[in-house]
């Protein structure tokens, strides 16, 4: 298709102007094939960018390394911009959206020349459903091209279902690396300097700006700008919720299925969890999504998610086959790996892959050979995958995709899961007493910083709420007061009893000697089973000043957790939860001012006088 075939009339205008400003040498509209997909690979394999791995290993697949300045997101160059600073709130980098939009258009001016402008319109969500939302990104990446191919639905079945006048968010990334004439990347990753990356969001327009990076959530503008910093916004506007959780479906022994919807903060086994393998026999774990759920109202009154993305952006480092299984399984072929490190006999590795790499030399994430590690670690400071090494799998190859992971309709959530890291005062497993209790637990959500990350606070508690704290396009204080609402308006229509129930969980606890006291992975599964039979109010309970506990002989323990520690593992730990809610309430409320919601401030009061009662 061409510009001029187009017939959304926005849309044609808001690229043409893209143009004008930016001069690349060609513009292509991308169709979503696969043949399109085969020859922006190609294109990077002539440009030396990509490396083909071992086909009788992993077919089909292809090996990046990205420059040093660029291999993660750049959370202090990543903006809100909303009109009023307020808006923004604390926990955004704020900047006044006329003085970035001219700074960033002088950056902009030129910078493709000698690219190609790839147009590539993009559904979140399965196209056509009622949830599911589209935007289109402008990039002279073919590297974000074929990402995009598989982390999104692209093409010319976007442009269909976006008709003549439907809404679209409009996202520009440039990699910010303008060639002159006769010039070519000649197999260096193409990015500007780290003070001229720009990772902008404009609320009120509901554009995304990005600038200078060519990686991850920084360039697939799908992924976290409009999927949760640009959706939060739409979501709190519109009356649903745009988040940062996984989707699970669990069967139990009878055949009887249920959808939960878990957040979690990084490094605390979210894509596990996600893909889990249960020990409970009889029960069975399929994945709807990984990362990010987006849910509305149904007709019946119960919320429905889906998952808005088609791929796994997986963490590489530490994912093997005793942590994830299926995620390994779900890159074995057409699968685009950045970072990680290059075998002799042309196969991926990193740390914690569980196992040594083989032959005598490695090629580590910066090209470097080295001597291949003999284990599955390396010293500190010598690893050969880049810690944040990722890989792009096409979401489908995953062996426990559920049937309905792309149903329009979505699927209807009957629990939230909430977790943080914590070695210490919260308890295996917890279910809030009400959907207030349920939004500050959500609220209180963080991990104990530990000795391994070099820091002065190690001890206390980074706390993240809802595992949004980098995610959320607006003022959490008045992101909190959204979640009430939704709870509100179902109690108000007579649909409270529908509403998802809430639940905090933590696999993390450690005993006296620093060893964690629950097995976690798929041991977790006994946990989701109580989980399960609680959102059918069954009698397994017991009320506690801190919201329901598991009762003693309801969850069966593993065969290496005894009766003493489960026990200890599903009680209230009093004094550590005083300490737990003066800090929320000295360090973590008051950064919110008036607008923390007056509920939440209730609810610190109710828990504070419960544990002294």
């Amino acid at each position: 298709m061409t510009l001029n075939e187009l017939k959304h009339a926005n849309l044609k205008k808001w690229i043409e102007e893209a143009v004008s400003l930016m001069t690349p040498d060609s513009v292509e509209i991308c169709d979503g094939s696969q043949s399109e997909y085969d020859r922006m690979l190609k294109t990077l394999l002539d440009a030396g960018l990509a490396t083909p791995l071992n086909s009788e290993k992993r077919s089909n697949s292809y090996l990046f390394r990205s420059d040093p300045s660029d291999v993660a997101r750049v959370e202090n160059r990543t903006y809100i911009a909303s009109k009023n600073k307020d808006d923004a709130g604390p926990t955004n980098n704020w900047v006044d959206p006329a003085e970035l939009k001219k700074t960033m258009s002088g950056l902009y001016k030129g910078c493709m020349k000698g690219r190609v402008m790839y147009v590539v319109p993009f559904s979140m969500g399965p196209v056509g459903s009622v949830i599911a939302k589209i935007g289109v990104e402008i990039t002279d990446s073919p590297y974000v091209v074929a990402n995009m191919h598989v982390m999104t639905r692209v093409g010319t079945k976007v442009l269909s279902a976006l008709g003549s006048d439907g809404f679209f968010a409009p996202c520009y990334h440039s990699v910010g690396k303008p060639l002159a004439d006769g010039e070519k990347d000649n197999g260096k990753w193409p990015c500007a300097p780290i003070e001229q990356k720009y990772i902008s969001h404009f609320p009120e327009t509901r554009e995304i700006w990005s600038y200078g990076s060519g990686y991850g959530g920084n360039a697939l503008l799908g992924k976290k700008c409009l999927a949760l910093r640009i959706a939060s916004v739409l979501a709190r506007d519109e009356g649903w919720l745009a988040e940062h959780m996984l989707i699970l479906k669990l069967t139990n022994p009878k055949g009887v299925s249920k959808y939960v919807a878990g957040a979690f903060p990084s490094a605390c086994g979210k894509t596990n969890l996600a893909m889990l393998i249960p020990t409970l026999p009889g029960w069975k774990v399929q994945t709807v999504g990984d990362d990010i759920a987006w849910m509305k109202f149904g007709p019946d009154g119960r919320l429905y998610a889906i998952n808005p993305e088609a791929g796994f952006f997986g963490v590489a480092p530490g994912t093997n086959e005793s942590s994830n299984q299926n995620a390994m399984a779900s890159i074995k072929s057409n699968t685009i790996f950045t970072n990680c490190g290059l075998t002799e006999d042309g196969d991926i590795w990193w740390e914690q892959i569980g196992h040594g790499a083989p032959g005598a030399e490695i090629i580590d994430w910066k090209g470097q050979k080295k001597p291949a590690p003999k284990t599955d670690k390396s010293p500190k400071g010598e690893e050969i995958a880049h810690a944040n090494a990722r890989f792009t799998a096409p979401a489908k190859q995953c062996p426990v995709m559920a049937p309905e992971w792309e149903d329009t309709k979505g699927v209807p959530i009957s629990a939230f899961l909430f977790g943080g890291r914590r070695p210490s005062t919260i308890p295996l497993v917890n279910q809030s007493n009400s959907w207030a209790h349920g939004v500050f637990m959500g609220s209180i959500t963080g991990s104990e910083v530990t000795a391994a990350a070099i820091t002065d606070q190690v001890g206390q508690v980074r706390r993240d709420p809802f595992a949004m704290l980098p995610f959320c396009g607006y003022n959490m204080g008045d992101y909190f007061k959204h979640w009430i609402k939704i709870g509100a308006k179902a109690e108000a229509e007579g649909n409270g009893d529908k509403l998802p129930k809430i639940f905090f969980v933590n696999w993390f606890r450690k005993d006296k000697n620093d060893k964690f006291m629950w097995p976690g992975y798929g041991e977790n599964s006994r946990v989701l089973a109580w989980i399960f039979d609680r959102c059918d109010n069954a009698d397994n309970f017991v009320e506690t000043p801190i919201g329901n506990l598991p009762k003693p002989g309801s969850i069966e323990p593993p065969a290496d957790v005894s009766a003493e520690t489960l026990k200890e593992l599903c009680s209230v730990d009093i004094e550590g939860w005083k300490k737990e809610i003066a800090d929320v309430r000295k360090n973590h409320y008051p950064q919110f001012g008036d607008k923390l919601p007056k509920e939440l401030a209730g609810e610190l009061d109710a828990i504070e006088k419960r544990l002294n009662g």
